[in-house]
């Protein structure tokens, strides 16, 4: 996996004072995205284990609350794997902290990835521009959903944050 930056104490992408990856390589190619430099899968840093100790020092913190994963999207399929074992190793060594992940699939794609066992919050759904709406909460445009991944998984139905 590739990535090109870590945003430390980001208000912005997810509830609480959060660290966010921003991971290399997108598939969806919305017009008007305000990260298309991120689409690139092969842009970007390699998310070494220098990345992951800045990672998960920033998430050592206690008024940090978690990690948000955007970008790109983690959930490009070449991402898929190193997602599902960053977001466990996470999970184990911070199981207080929410991960929240941002993907331009709908959860109805999704829905079955292992690695959602341990996410918290899940954005969902391209960016549409013709719904942009910079007064939405933790979103860009209207057809996204904030889903809570925990509750959604015990009811079968999508639970909205």
């Amino acid at each position: 996996m590739r990535y090109h930056n870590i945003t430390k104490d980001d208000m912005l992408n997810g509830e609480g004072l959060r660290v966010v990856l921003w991971v290399a390589g997108c598939g969806h190619a919305c017009p008007g995205c305000h990260n298309p430099v991120t689409w690139d899968a092969d842009g970007g840093l390699p998310f070494d284990q220098d990345a992951e100790d800045e990672l998960f020092a920033e998430l050592g913190k206690d008024y940090v609350s978690g990690v948000t994963l955007s970008g790109g999207d983690p959930l490009f399929p070449a991402n898929r794997a190193d997602v599902e074992a960053l977001c466990a190793r996470i999970r184990e060594q911070f199981p207080d902290k929410t991960i929240w992940l941002y993907t331009g699939y709908t959860w109805e794609q999704i829905q079955d990835l292992p690695l959602l066992e341990n996410v918290d919050v899940v954005v969902d759904g391209r960016f549409v521009q013709a719904q942009a709406d910079s007064q939405l909460h933790w979103r860009g445009s209207a057809n996204q959903r904030v889903i809570d991944v925990v509750r959604t998984r015990a009811s079968n139905e999508v639970v909205l944050l």
